[in-house]
């Protein structure tokens, strides 16, 4: 079995870090099923919506399976993003293939599964790689679901328009309200 593996939300100043991971067999065409394919931050939001509802359909179906796994903003601040984003990618890793027998995963930039996997990391391989662009929307799909979720939880923050990413609305907000439970706190020193 091939499987993808792509994080988002590594930056913003608020919300989980998801890491998207997607298992197919061998002979799978992603870029047959998924036409269209790209990675995550090169489609609109109507096109990775598109793309991941096939996804879950496939996933439904048995023709391939894939799962998103979250750190939260807790996690992040606790341990850093970068440990923060290992721990989500090997539970994500251990729900799909907790036996590393007959797997190979691709891993998109500076991502590593663990060792006992065969693996490659790909620079780039979001743009490249069409399982790991595949993981990369399921990461981002599921990761903007959630933040519009808690934009109805925290409306002063208006998390529904820029996911928690740093933007001036998110910034005058964090200035005028103070940060949320969902802040990364160790992302946010200047307020």
């Amino acid at each position: 079995m091939y499987i993808g593996i792509d994080e988002a939300g590594r930056g913003p100043l608020a919300g989980p870090v998801a890491v998207g991971i997607v298992m197919v067999p061998y002979t799978f065409d992603v870029t047959k099923e998924f036409p269209g394919i790209a990675d995550s931050k090169a489609l609109s939001e109507k096109k990775r919506e598109e793309l991941f509802e096939r996804l879950a359909l496939l996933h439904h179906k048995g023709a391939l399976r894939y799962t998103v796994a979250f750190s939260l903003a807790s996690t992040i601040d606790q341990v850093g993003i970068t440990k923060a984003v290992t721990r989500a990618l090997r539970r994500g890793i251990h729900r799909l293939a907790p036996e590393p027998r007959s797997t190979y995963i691709l891993l998109d930039g500076l991502l590593h599964a663990p060792s006992r996997y065969k693996q490659r990391t790909i620079i780039g391989g979001d743009r490249i790689e069409p399982i790991i662009s595949l993981a990369s929307i399921a990461a981002k799909v599921r990761r903007d679901r959630l933040m519009r979720r808690l934009g109805k939880k925290f409306p002063v923050y208006s998390f529904e328009l820029h996911k928690g990413y740093g933007t001036d609305l998110h910034r005058g907000a964090i200035k005028q309200f103070g940060l949320c439970a969902i802040h990364r706190k160790s992302f946010c020193h200047n307020f």
